[in-house]
């Protein structure tokens, strides 16, 4: 019989772990929601306070089919790409000059370290104040919940880009505005994508504070009819539905952050082999 290679030996727990993976939190779904329709179905839990997952199940597809859901849903997802699109306008720029400034980083630092002390509903009756209500007051409050992660990626990737690469690139020839655009930001966008991918799951957290404060037409706006009405299953369905645009949402950016790195990463191979030729 023929050994195994190394590459096969390597690819063989590369493709179990892939597996795993998927297969363990799907695994562990599967069990919590056996126990939960049991108890449910057993009388052990009454179904007022936590209806079970088939009837959780049902009432989403009727909500999806025939409901509000949807049209709330694009509500709310409107709100939140327009507060992250808000943050990303303001938590690049100013984490790129926190990041290559020093006076900057001193004084503004202490007071964006601050603002994190605030809670979010704690600043919606502000803006509903200053700015009025409807979608700018709650895109707003979307910016802010986004803004922090988004700059402090920003800061670490700019501390991080490679001193001979930007050296190299001033040698060439390079003036400051090309040196930002083809050179620093390709290698930046990983480190600036991930505060991206965990400023936007945020921001949908920030449109149902806002609309909960502020008054909307979003899925928190339902969260408060259904709470109103004690209907428990209409409220695990619009959580379900906000979940699915957070994980969503998450998941498009994860995907643009992996695409930067692997292009990243061939760029760097590309490098060192340029480098080899030079050598030799």
């Amino acid at each position: 019989m023929t050994a195994p290679t190394p590459q096969a030996r390597r690819t063989k727990p590369r493709t179990e772990r892939r597996w795993l993976r998927f297969a363990a939190p799907a695994g562990l779904a599967v069990i919590v929601l056996a126990i939960w329709e049991t108890a449910v179905r057993s009388g052990a839990v009454n179904p007022v306070f936590l209806p079970a997952p088939s009837s959780i199940g049902s009432r989403l597809v009727l909500e999806l089919a025939q409901g509000p859901l949807i049209p709330h849903a694009a509500v709310t997802l409107g709100e939140a790409l327009l507060g992250t699109v808000f943050a990303i306008a303001f938590a690049v720029p100013l984490g790129y000059l926190i990041a290559s400034i020093l006076w900057v980083d001193l004084a503004v630092t202490p007071y964006v370290t601050a603002s994190q002390a605030i809670p979010a509903v704690a600043i919606a009756p502000l803006l509903a104040l200053w700015v009025g209500y409807g979608l700018m007051p709650i895109a707003i409050l979307c910016a802010i919940v986004a803004f922090f992660p988004m700059l402090i990626t920003t800061v670490l990737g700019v501390r991080a880009l490679p001193r001979e690469v930007l050296e190299a690139a001033r040698l060439d020839g390079a003036s400051w505005w090309q040196s930002l655009l083809w050179v620093e930001a390709p290698i930046a966008l990983g480190s600036i994508l991930a505060g991206v991918r965990a400023g936007i799951a945020l921001s949908v957290t920030g449109a149902v504070v806002g609309e909960f404060t502020m008054g909307g037409r979003g899925l928190g706006m339902l969260l408060t009819l259904y709470r109103d009405a004690n209907d428990t299953e209409g409220l695990f369905t619009t959580l379900i539905v906000l979940a699915v645009l957070a994980v969503g949402l998450f998941t498009i950016i994860r995907v643009l952050e992996a695409v930067s790195n692997a292009r990243r990463r061939a760029s760097r191979a590309d490098r060192r082999r340029d480098a080899v030729a030079i050598a030799a």
